[in-house]
């Protein structure tokens, strides 16, 4: 790369953030109806309802990472994160930062410092975490993301991002242990008790 592709990059980088920060404030005025969680993928706006099923995974995961890391650590449930790619505000189901991690200059958290995402898969998004969200996850070299799936009781876990993608997932069935302690999170995630829909 040359000084003006870093510059041409950094400048498309800031003009992404901006328009971002344009949608969110515009998102944040709405009347959007409580319990639903709002993001940005590829530019297109994504409401969905939190369903119970849903949020008892998404509680079962981060208990299984506090009690790794303790309450101090900083574990975030749809908080945005501007991700690689085209206007992408993502609000992961789970994501766990390094602990060294800190806002940047206008209060966001930056994606070079996320070290886990979960998402857990709902009708209206599935394509979003599958395919867009995996890619940008995968260019932002996240080490390890984890995709739970309560329709068809498995998660796939994908590490070691190369080259902008992961390479094929581990595929593991609800009642399984998500085993990571070979991956920068060395944890394990029990599935015991992930709901089916």
């Amino acid at each position: 790369m040359t000084v003006l592709d870093d510059r041409i990059a950094m400048a498309e980088s800031d003009a992404n953030t901006k328009r971002l920060d344009e949608w969110f404030e515009r998102l944040e005025r709405m009347p959007v109806p409580e319990g639903f969680r709002v993001e940005i993928v590829g530019g297109s706006v994504h409401m969905v309802p939190q369903r119970n099923t849903h949020w008892q995974i998404i509680r079962q995961i981060l208990w299984d990472i506090e009690d790794r890391y303790g309450r101090k650590a900083k574990i975030f449930s749809d908080v945005r994160i501007d991700f690689p790619g085209h206007e992408n505000g993502f609000c992961p189901d789970v994501a766990v930062l390094k602990e060294s991690a800190k806002p940047d200059e206008t209060g966001h958290w930056r994606y070079q410092d996320v070290e886990f995402v979960a998402e857990v898969i709902s009708n209206g998004t599935a394509a979003n975490d599958y395919g867009p969200k995996r890619t940008a996850y995968a260019e932002a070299e996240v080490p390890v993301y984890v995709i739970a799936d309560p329709y068809q009781g498995r998660c796939l876990i994908y590490t070691d991002p190369k080259d902008g993608d992961y390479d094929e997932p581990t595929r593991v069935d609800f009642g399984t242990d998500i085993d990571l302690t070979g991956t920068p999170m060395d944890l394990v995630i029990k599935t015991d008790d992930f709901p089916r829909d």
